[in-house]
């Protein structure tokens, strides 16, 4: 009874200090922040005697292994990069609650990370002191095969779901993303799309339901957060409205056989592209054909351009080879080139990876880390063979095999849906959508800048051939280069806009709107979270109020 009184006291006071000395939240000596965080840790925790094991702090001798476990960009693995204060890797979600409402009683900044795929590494840096609330123990992954749902933790990735789905079913999957170390939480907060979206839309388009941590550490599902809420997580983006910790999904139906084939050509390049992209978007929607562009080396030793119709179709080859020979004869396309399988395994396949074990999606972490930029685009017009040939000489500029540009055909399904169904607006009017790539080994700041100016230059040179008023882009491709949110003070609704109108398009204000109403002091934060309508400049002209 003492020590239950006793704990109950020392809770008290320490609560009665974070409230009424304010002073504390702010300390700039580290180690106070650390003192407070754990000291709160421990008090609003169910077992305060675990909290040690799921805490990693710089003097840890696994604190940079965990940092580093799921950094994908190494641009963002040297020693000048911020480091967190803290990681957390809950074990439940009561832990992961307490974190959320620990980190804001002390006034440090909570960054959430699932995968580390971030392009951006806005999921582990930020300039203010700060705390990383790792996901990835909280991955569970529950199947209801007779109901054709599922409900999977943030901290899941995308091959473990294929990989969990695959194991009960040879009938079901889910229309999600290609890579299969990319994390659950950011890959649907932001969208989600993979080769199935042509004919099942996004991810985000296939989720039911979801549990989130609010600002004042409550566990939400759909019903108690609301649909405006609801709305906003699929696909407004990842550590903005909330620590989304697992998430409802529906799954969609394929045939126990699918076709799957990556054609390389090298000969006749920018008649095969041309024709592309009038004839994709129209494909039926079980066909997803997308391209690679890059340079290569040719049989005279010289630069040459490679295309790669990397290519899923959800049914047998004799079917795929009909659609093609008919629609798309140039390509050329043999049955030698195609392989039928499962569905999970060309996920697997799919992703590049050939030669191994389906359990092989088990995997977390990536074997292949590089120092790399992207962007992205979306195109609402063919472009000519003369821009074609243009495209080209910037792409053989860069270093021979490095993927420079994917072009995902859009259309099917990604057409049928409201722009305004879900923050992500990208649908109907959009031929296809273009992602830049450049990556490099050798980190040195000659190199960096080298690959840095050139994707930056492509991108200029490529405003005139992509979308405008506003340029989209899709931001699961983070790409700061855009615009951001100033790091201190606030920021103006014109600012946010530059980059928000170009993910979100309209449907930014009502993002705008939603952040006001679940999170208003702007705790969730990035450079290009969505700030709520408190955190605007109060010299800004504008209004988003309708």
């Amino acid at each position: 009874m003492a020590t239950s009184a006793s704990a109950t006291l020392l809770k008290f006071c320490f609560s009665l200090a974070l409230f009424c000395f304010p002073f504390i939240a702010f300390a700039s000596d580290n180690h106070t922040h650390h003192q407070y965080f754990f000291q709160c840790l421990s008090l609003n925790s169910a077992n305060s005697t675990s909290i040690s094991k799921i805490i990693y702090t710089p003097i840890n001798s696994t604190y940079t292994s965990v940092l580093d476990l799921s950094i994908q960009n190494l641009r963002f693995r040297t020693p000048y990069v911020p480091k967190p204060l803290v990681i957390v890797t809950p074990l439940d979600v009561s832990e992961a609650k307490a974190v959320v409402y620990c980190t804001r009683k002390t006034g440090l900044q909570l960054l959430v990370r699932s995968g580390g795929h971030d392009y951006e590494g806005q999921s582990y840096i930020s300039s203010a002191p700060f705390v990383i609330l790792d996901l990835s123990n909280l991955r569970s992954i529950t199947i209801d095969v007779e109901d054709a749902t599922a409900w999977v933790g943030s901290g899941a990735t995308l091959g473990e779901v294929y990989y969990r789905i695959g194991e009960k079913s040879k009938t079901l999957g889910f229309p999600a993303g290609i890579c299969p170390t990319v994390g659950v939480g950011g890959h649907f907060s932001g969208g989600g799309y993979g080769s199935m979206m042509r004919k099942y839309g996004l991810a985000a388009d296939n989720i039911i339901d979801a549990h989130i941590i609010d600002v004042n550490g409550n566990l939400l599902d759909r019903e108690s957060m609301g649909e405006d809420h609801f709305w906003a997580i699929r696909g407004g983006g990842g550590g903005t409205f909330g620590v989304v910790v697992s998430w409802k999904i529906k799954l969609v139906v394929v045939p126990e056989t699918v076709t799957i084939l990556a054609a390389v050509r090298t000969e006749n390049v920018t008649n095969l592209v041309h024709k592309w992209q009038y004839i994709a978007p129209d494909f039926p929607k079980e066909l997803y054909m997308s391209l690679i562009l890059q340079s290569a080396v040719g049989q005279d030793g010289n630069p040459t351009m490679r295309a790669t119709f990397n290519t899923l179709y959800l049914g047998g080859v004799d079917e795929l080879l009909n659609i093609t020979g008919t629609r798309f004869p140039e390509l050329g396309l043999t049955r030698e080139e195609c392989l039928e399988t499962r569905w999970v395994n060309s996920t697997l396949i799919f992703s590049g990876i050939t030669g191994q074990p389906l359990e092989t999606l088990l995997n977390r972490r990536s074997n292949t880390r590089v120092y790399f930029k992207n962007k992205s685009d979306y195109v609402k017009e063919p472009m000519s063979e003369t821009v074609l040939e243009e495209i080209w000489e910037w792409i053989l500029k860069e270093d021979p095999g490095v993927e420079v540009m994917q072009w995902e055909p859009y259309g099917g399904r990604m057409s049928e849906i409201s722009e305004s169904a879900l923050p992500f607006p990208h649908r109907a009017g959009n031929v296809f959508k273009i992602h830049y790539m450049t990556s490099w080994t050798n980190g040195s700041a000659e190199e960096s800048n080298r690959h840095l100016n050139w994707i930056r230059s492509f991108y200029g040179f490529m405003a005139a051939h992509v979308s405008k008023s506003p340029r989209s882009a899709y931001l699961n491709y983070r790409d700061l280069d855009i615009g951001r949110n100033n790091e201190y003070g606030s920021t103006s609704y014109e600012q946010a806009s530059v980059w928000g109108t170009k993910y979100f398009n309209m449907n930014f204000d009502r993002l705008v709107k939603v952040k006001t109403a679940v999170d208003p002091d702007n705790f969730f934060r990035n450079e290009q979270s969505v700030p709520p309508f408190s955190q605007f400049s109060q010299c800004d002209s504008g209004s988003y109020i309708e």
